[in-house]
């Protein structure tokens, strides 16, 4: 059976659920949470476990988060990251040196604990086993994109190395003060340092709940999970992130509104109850996240002419560019970018859909990425049906991306749900205009009519109106303009959600506070105004 597929729910808007929606209104950035009580020291020792980083291997948008969060939090904290030995993180570690070992558990082998450095100074710790996880494919899959059969040991073994690091089990001359732990893969964690005297606060950061990690219920003898069913759990089966929402100290997700839709029905995949009650207890935080600096169209490399704000000839030296490199013709008519996995949670057949209408209008569609084969399909079909007006890019390449990013106008993102996203963020970034449906993190990150362009329901008949707004904003240059450098002016580097993860921490780490400090809740430490056109 499929152990860690999506969980098969309807992620529709909660239509019964009411939505302020306030015109003209400049909405920021979310704040960081009220500061916890001031420590004796400026941060602790914080164990980030992942399974992908982009210095090494990369299957989605965590292997950025685990990149970039973790070198933000460095200043203030000791920060190591533990990361599987994958064939691309074993090829770059030459110079490891063994630091520890795990003694095996049930049927998780043991493994050694290599430790190598960034270029720049970040610590990896490296979970050694050749046999689990020098495999040809991504972290989670082979390499066509079948899930490795034996992922409940390859991730429980993973969970209970960081509970053993951090019980000071490992053999290791570092013990963290808290585990900072990313969706389902680590989530285990919780569950083996439940009821240990000298256990250590836990992180666990939610970046997509319809990834959950299910399981026969009896793959929990084998991975050492001996306990009754609880009541929230799916019966037959067992759930790994489940076990994290349940036990961790704290739980966050990738942005403020994708912590409220999960509460609730409609977004939540099963577990709403369940955050539902650890919102209540305060126990839930929603913080957006940020981008790599290297989303700097001034001195992006992969540009064919770097450009600032106001720069908008130059900028268009890009978009000529870009319609050669891909084969479009030229015209005057607006340039739409689709940069994302083609799956059915990113809205890409809504796009399809609404694919005649753009060209008839005069614009022309760009897209790249890969996914569901059934989606490619579609996709590929499309250039043939429209040659010169459509071109289409089935894989995925960094500097084809960002070149997409400072040439094209718009970015379609209608994604039925998003936790975050960070490709409206590199669009802004590069004066290229989101277009999304108003959903989690796309919510957080893009004023309508300012920054980007919301519409309220993932439908092809309400993604048609908004691109309706999109030709008419192109064809007023100083609107078009003018909400190209709104976005550009947008910040979305990792210093703010930095300080708000390291606030967070404060909370947790075994310092002196002061008394009386609550904790925040999931909704938000201040109001926020979700702008979305009428």
């Amino acid at each position: 059976m499929s152990i860690a597929k999506p969980v098969h729910r309807t992620h529709h808007p909660n239509h019964h659920q009411k939505r302020e929606v306030v015109s003209g209104v400049h909405r920021r950035r979310p704040e960081p949470p009220a500061t916890a009580a001031r420590a004796e020291r400026s941060g602790g020792k914080i164990l980030f476990v992942t399974t992908e980083m982009t210095d090494f291997v990369k299957a989605g948008g965590l292997g950025d988060v685990s990149a970039a969060l973790p070198r933000a939090l460095a200043k203030d904290h000791d920060v190591r990251v533990l990361l599987p030995g994958h064939p691309k993180v074993m090829a770059a570690a030459r110079s490891m040196r063994m630091v520890g070992k795990t003694l095996g558990h049930h049927a998780l082998p043991a493994c050694e604990i290599g430790e190598i450095k960034t270029s720049d100074g970040l610590t990896i710790l490296v979970l050694c086993n050749a046999e689990l996880y020098e495999r040809e494919g991504s972290p989670y899959t082979d390499v066509h994109g079948h899930e490795w059969p034996d992922n409940a040991i390859r991730f429980g073994t993973l969970s209970y190395a960081a509970a053993e690091i951090a019980l000071n089990h490992a053999q290791m001359d570092w013990r963290p003060d808290l585990l900072h732990l990313n969706d389902w893969p680590c989530a285990l964690a919780t569950h083996y340092l439940e009821g240990q005297s000298n256990a250590v606060p836990t992180v666990l950061t939610i970046h997509n709940l319809a990834y959950q990690g299910v399981f026969p219920a009896s793959t929990a003898a084998t991975i050492g999970m001996t306990r009754k069913r609880t009541e929230h759990e799916p019966r037959g089966r067992i759930s790994f992130l489940h076990e994290g929402v349940a036990k961790a100290t704290y739980l966050t997700t990738v942005s403020e509104c994708y912590a409220r839709q999960i509460t609730e029905p409609a977004h939540g995949c099963g577990l709403d109850v369940l955050l539902h009650k650890r919102a209540q207890e305060g126990r839930l935080i929603g913080i957006v996240n940020g981008i790599d600096p290297s989303w700097d169209p001034q001195r992006d490399p992969a540009l064919e002419a770097p450009f600032a704000i106001g720069q908008w000839d130059t900028r268009a030296q890009n978009t000529h560019s870009l319609r050669a490199e891909m084969g479009l013709r030229e015209q005057s008519g607006p340039l739409f970018a689709v940069i994302s996995r083609m799956v059915q949670q990113k809205g890409v057949d809504l796009i399809c859909e609404a694919a005649p209408q753009i060209i008839a209008a005069g614009g022309q569609l760009a897209l790249i990425g890969r996914g569901d084969p059934s989606i490619e399909r579609t996709i590929a079909r499309l250039p043939r049906r429209f040659p010169g007006r459509v071109a289409a890019h089935i894989g995925f390449e960094d500097g084809l991306a960002r070149r997409m990013f400072a040439g094209a106008d718009f970015l379609l993102m209608p994604s039925r749900y998003e936790p975050c996203g960070l490709s409206q963020m590199y669009a802004q970034s590069y004066g290229c205009l989101p277009l999304a449906h108003a959903t989690g993190g796309l919510v957080d990150t893009i004023e309508d009519g300012v920054t980007g362009l919301l519409f309220r329901d993932a439908t092809v008949s309400e993604l048609r109106r908004c691109l309706q707004r999109a030709f008419r904003i192109f064809a007023e240059p100083l609107l078009l303009n003018a909400m190209r450098g709104a976005a550009m002016l947008e910040k979305h580097g990792w210093d703010g959600p930095g300080r708000q993860y390291a606030a967070l921490y404060r909370r947790m780490l075994p310092t002196k506070q002061q008394p009386g400090h609550a904790a925040q809740p999931a909704s938000s430490t201040r109001e926020e105004k979700t702008y979305v056109h009428p």
